[in-house]
């Protein structure tokens, strides 16, 4: 199945330092691929900067940018609305933060010729000891409860065809909607390909990760299966 249009959802929560030098360089890296492609930033939460200012200056400079605004925060949330919004046959959601060009443009490429299934991207190194604990429990619990065969469930860039329709209908708005992208593979039978990222730069910030956050995943994680055993559709208002 050739591709024809890739659509790139990236949440942007107060950003402004960065996300102008970040969409400039996916522009540039993205130039190398033989499909049209479209950046979908979606501005989400209180706005206490000019990121909104800057992602709608940059689409009138390029028109590969199609910027979206809500007014809830939320990491879920954003990538929803995203989704929503896009256009392409192939899907594609990241981490605008931490995600560096051409990385994104790996993946992209990766998407572009496995049309039957997912691709995401699995770290394989993070920033400190604590993060790498963390995120070692967090998955050990993932596929300990929903029997998931692969690693780094937060890990993003995500890009899946447009056919693999079950991924366009994720409910959660907070960070456990990965694993529920994850946990819809696994019950859909999507295969999932995992390619290596070894990159560890973050644009600019610190991670928003700590002790309350993880705890919420850790406990949310077993109330999210819980639900799908039940047959409920995981509430769209976490």
């Amino acid at each position: 199945m050739s591709v024809t249009l890739a659509s790139v959802v990236l949440p942007v929560y107060n950003q402004a330092d960065h996300i102008q030098t970040v969409l400039e360089e996916y522009v540039a890296a993205l130039q190398r691929l033989d499909f049209a492609y479209e950046l979908l930033p979606v501005i989400n939460g209180p706005r206490r900067d000019k990121s909104l200012d800057i992602c709608r200056c940059l689409q009138q400079r390029y028109p590969q940018i199609r910027t979206e605004c809500i007014d809830e925060g939320g990491w879920g949330r954003a990538v929803r609305h995203g989704l929503a919004k896009s256009r392409g046959d192939l899907v594609c959601y990241a981490n605008s933060a931490r995600t560096i060009a051409k990385d994104l443009l790996l993946m992209l490429l990766y998407g572009s010729v496995h049309d039957d299934c997912v691709v995401k991207a699995n770290r394989k190194i993070r920033e400190n000891w604590r993060r790498r604990l963390g995120s070692l429990i967090y998955n050990l619990e993932c596929r300990a409860v929903f029997d998931l065969p692969y690693w780094d469930v937060n890990g993003t860039p995500k890009v899946f065809h447009r056919q693999l329709s079950a991924l366009m209908e994720l409910s959660r708005n907070d960070d456990l909607i990965d694993l529920e992208f994850h946990a819809i593979c696994r019950r859909e039978g999507y295969e999932v390909l995992e390619v290596p990222i070894f990159s560890t730069s973050r644009h600019s910030g610190q991670s928003t990760t700590n002790l309350p956050s993880a705890y919420h995943m850790y406990a949310g994680a077993l109330k999210l299966r819980r639900a799908m055993m039940n047959g409920r559709r995981p509430s769209s208002s976490q």
